[in-house]
């Protein structure tokens, strides 16, 4: 799905209230690799303590070129400023982590502001051994390049904590700008996707075989809140796969190769056909029944073309996701029925109580 061009299509210069930023020079059509960077200096995480850390970080940059050297120090940081902290200063500033245990400076990606509501994301192909960046979605001409700092999509609040603390900076895009009621909103959206991301996971395998309907429940209502939230969502293609897990541990390969196709259709517009994630899930779009988990149960059993025909988008959502049909006013509720009454997994706990009202 991704399209990398040799023509250039962002080029580096300052951005208002950002300094340098990446910024696109035509229309970046959405899933396009607009650019992939091998690092030019890399530390593994497991140095012993900081002196051989700063030792270490000193001999990469001496070995650099001029040009390279130049463009390293003129990165923006945050960190200490004597001659050798100021080396790694720049590199805990502007590091991006690749591989197991690794950090390493990337010339263009560094250079990629952050965004919470980001356009572009970022990616380690180990397969190709570089550094990648996928748009999210259309990016038009003159429209800046972003990425997203950290590691979830927290509320306002928490995210604006986080990139003070480890950035010290105030995120000001759109996201992070919406007037209170949208602000609001978007929180209690964000957070509704966290104690969902909770619920799907407990009790790992036995949660699903106990909980199955009310799993994918939670997986339905979190696919949701994604596409509500934005497009292309880092997590979608997770929370995909999340059901194909639950389909797949009851028999259900009609379901499970859906959703598994929708899980590499995201993944191919985060990192590529040549993603990490499509790669190592490519079996499952063959044949579900591969998954480690198939058959545990067979009470969804349903064999991969069993997929009913001429039904209208909203039918065929609601097949796919098991949706229970409305009850009628008056209709005796079904006790055992999950929707009615979840099951004791899928209730919340008091970790999750939430003050919002």
């Amino acid at each position: 799905m991704s399209t990398l061009t040799t023509e250039p299509i962002y080029t580096i210069q300052d951005v208002p209230g950002k300094r340098k930023g990446l910024v696109a020079t035509r229309d970046i059509p959405m899933g396009t690799r607009i650019l992939s960077e091998e690092p030019i200096l890399r530390i593994p995480e497991n140095l012993p303590d900081c002196e051989t850390l700063r030792s270490y970080v000193r001999l990469q940059v001496d070995a650099l070129t001029p040009n390279q050297r130049q463009a390293f120090l003129s990165m923006h940081k945050i960190h200490a400023d004597d001659s050798a902290s100021k080396y790694l200063g720049i590199m805990r500033t502007n590091a991006l982590p690749f591989g197991q245990d690794n950090a390493g400076i990337f010339l263009d990606a560094c250079r990629i502001n952050h965004a919470c509501d980001n356009n572009a994301q970022k990616c380690w192909n180990e397969n190709i051994k570089r550094h990648t960046v996928h748009a999210l979605r259309n990016i038009e001409k003159g429209e800046e390049i972003t990425i997203y700092y950290l590691g979830v999509t927290n509320n306002r609040e928490a995210r604006q904590e986080e990139l003070q603390r480890k950035f010290a900076f105030t995120c000001a895009c759109r996201l992070c700008s919406l007037p209170p009621d949208q602000s609001r909103e978007s929180d209690i959206r964000l957070d509704e996707i966290l104690v969902l991301d909770h619920l799907i996971g407990r009790d790992g395998l036995m949660g699903i075989s106990a909980g199955s309907s009310q799993k994918l429940r939670h997986v339905d209502r979190q696919v949701t809140l994604y596409s509500e939230h934005g497009p292309n969502g880092a997590g979608l293609p997770r929370a995909f796969l999340d059901a194909v897990k639950i389909t797949v541990v009851n028999g259900d390969l009609a379901r499970a190769g859906i959703f598994a196709e929708k899980a590499m259709l995201g993944w191919a517009v985060l990192g590529g056909d040549d993603g990490p994630n499509v790669l190592e899930n490519k079996a499952l779009l063959k044949d579900p029944s591969k998954h480690g988990l198939y058959g545990r149960s067979m009470q969804w059993k349903t064999a991969v073309d069993d997929v009913p025909s001429g039904l209208d988008p909203t039918q065929f959502d609601n097949w796919l996701w098991r949706r229970e049909k409305p009850k009628r006013p008056g209709q005796v509720a079904d006790l055992r029925n999950q929707t009615t009454f979840p099951h004791v997994y899928g209730l919340p706990d008091d970790k999750y109580i939430t003050t919002e009202f």
